[in-house]
């Protein structure tokens, strides 16, 4: 049975293994995706000091944020190191994803019907995460005592 949760587990991962390499590897597109992320009007002053500070637009930073976390939360729960921690910061934000990115609720016809679909993936991949969190490391079992 372990044998069948490690592959499972590094299956899933590399869904957010590629998922975050790819963002990365394009940081354009996935910069000019995450100009859709409206950021609270309090952090304007920290945002704009991070801007001054790194040379880089906002998006930008969303973007590679965006990529590392994926990219490493995915390796970490392949590699059953921190696996709880990082399903829980993957909980977060594939629900923030969810939430910017697939609106059916603001949308109609096949739009929402897509959109819908994709909630829905995102539900069972969360789903997924919140098994790998309760789940955790997996204790060596007891190796059974014979007597002769």
């Amino acid at each position: 049975m372990p044998a069948f949760i490690t592959i499972g587990r590094v299956l899933f991962a590399v869904l957010f293994i590629v998922s975050g390499a790819s963002k990365l590897l394009d940081l354009a597109a996935t910069a000019q995706m995450t100009e859709k992320i409206v950021l609270p009007a309090a952090l304007a002053t920290y945002t704009a000091q991070l801007e001054g500070l790194t040379g880089m637009p906002m998006p930008q930073m969303l973007a590679i944020a965006a990529g590392s976390l994926e990219l490493i939360c995915g390796l970490m729960i392949a590699l059953n190191f921190g696996a709880r921690f990082f399903a829980i910061l993957l909980i977060l934000f594939v629900a923030g994803a969810t939430f910017y990115y697939h609106d059916f609720w603001n949308q109609t016809g096949a739009d929402a019907r897509g959109n819908m679909v994709h909630a829905l993936k995102n539900l069972s991949i969360i789903g997924a995460l919140f098994m790998i969190a309760g789940y955790g490391r997996v204790a060596p079992a007891p190796e059974p005592a014979y007597e002769v």
